[in-house]
């Protein structure tokens, strides 16, 4: 047994190409410095596990009153019982114990783990596919020129899209502090179908705060324009809305992405009937182990579950089982280079193939490329 001995965090600049607006929503920026951190757990052994993420997620706080008493003098390889131990610390944090936090340890210690055993995360979890369909998750409306600003604007977009190889794109639409709306929704995704034909898939992730009615008005358009899913057009804490739409679509509901309640909230959506393919993500729903739990459940219900979001978290899932269809690739912009990664890695975890696919990394761990000489070199704090 190899007991963890160090859990440190070093924050470091670098540097990315996208702005946030008042809304949370990313669009495409000049280049600007911002800075990350890196979460570092070592056990007895010398292993050593990453996980990036926000300092705000790991600060210092947190990690000395909640996560160092628990993993420091553990097995690092005693995973599920450490997330739990952390996960009951959430109830009397006043919610500063984050699922986000929760999701960098896991991540952490699945990726010692894997460079402990020399194999990749998604096989040590099931080795299920080495490969997976990606669809294109857009950037949401702007008012750019040559960006996403009008109908025309998305229909380039999808055919450059399909032209690289995406069998699967996702549409983000316009929303707040954008003017938005269901018929603007609607003539945007009509727009797109036009452009890409019948055979491409399509979904749509729209505004997210639309009422039942207009919800409705857009989902039986989708249905017209035979969509693949529709995604949070509603505020998700009400899962009898969810209910109430899915009962009178076509086009499968799926959700929910941003509910709290990891994979425990997902199983009520599963009981309600609120959604016809489930929803999960690794970084905000709690890790890895969560995130095989909604997948579980969806399949114990002959459910697909769709990852959310990209990165190593998400492709270790999805190649470690079958339940879901496509990795989300993004978010992509006529103005963004998505291929080309950030200074603190040499390589992006999810290059595309010609024929739309991403292959599942064989790198030992979770599978990110870390540049450790420049975070080295551009630490301005570390605890």
């Amino acid at each position: 047994m190899a007991v963890i001995e160090r859990v440190t965090v070093t924050v470091f600049t670098t540097v990315i190409r996208s702005v946030v607006d008042g809304h949370g929503h990313r669009h495409p920026g000049p280049p600007r410095e911002v800075e990350e951190a890196l979460l570092e757990i070592t056990d007895g052994d010398g292993a050593k596990g990453y996980c990036l993420g926000q300092a705000e997620t790991l600060r210092d706080s947190m990690i000395r009153a909640h996560v160092r008493p628990v993993l420091v003098g553990q097995d690092s390889l005693d995973r599920e019982r450490l997330w739990h131990a952390i996960a009951r610390r959430q109830r009397g944090a006043h919610g500063h114990l984050t699922d986000r936090l929760l999701s960098c340890v896991d991540q952490a210690l699945w990726d010692l783990a894997g460079r402990k055993l020399g194999l990749p995360v998604w096989r040590l979890l099931g080795g299920a596919r080495s490969t997976i369909p990606a669809y294109a998750s857009t950037m949401c409306g702007d008012d750019l020129p040559g960006g996403l600003a009008s109908f025309s604007d998305y229909a380039d977009f999808a055919k450059e899209l399909v032209a690289r190889g995406y069998r699967g794109i996702k549409l983000h639409t316009w929303m707040p502090p954008m003017p938005h709306g269901v018929d603007l929704d609607i003539k945007a995704c009509t727009a797109v179908r036009e452009a890409v034909g019948p055979d491409v898939a399509l979904m749509l992730d729209s505004n997210h705060w639309y009422s039942r009615t207009e919800a409705l008005k857009l989902g039986r358009a989708l249905d017209e324009l035979n969509f693949a899913w529709y995604e949070e057009p509603m505020e998700e804490a009400s899962v009898q809305s969810y209910k109430w739409l899915a009962d009178q679509l076509a086009t499968p509901i799926l959700g929910p992405e941003t509910s709290w309640g990891k994979h425990m909230a997902r199983a009520e959506w599963v009981a309600a009937g609120a959604c016809d393919i489930l929803r999960v993500g690794v970084v905000a729903s709690g890790g890895v182990i969560p995130a095989l739990k909604a997948v579980h459940t969806a399949e114990s219900f002959g459910m697909g579950c769709e990852i959310h979001g990209n990165g190593s978290g998400a492709l270790a899932v999805i190649g470690a089982t079958l339940c879901g269809e496509w990795y989300e690739r993004g978010l992509l912009h006529p103005h963004s280079d998505y291929d080309t990664p950030p200074p603190h890695l040499r390589s992006i975890v999810d290059p595309l193939d010609d024929a739309g696919n991403v292959t599942l990394p064989a790198r030992p761990g979770m599978g990110d490329d870390l540049d450790a000489d420049y975070v080295a070199a551009h630490t301005v704090a570390a605890w």
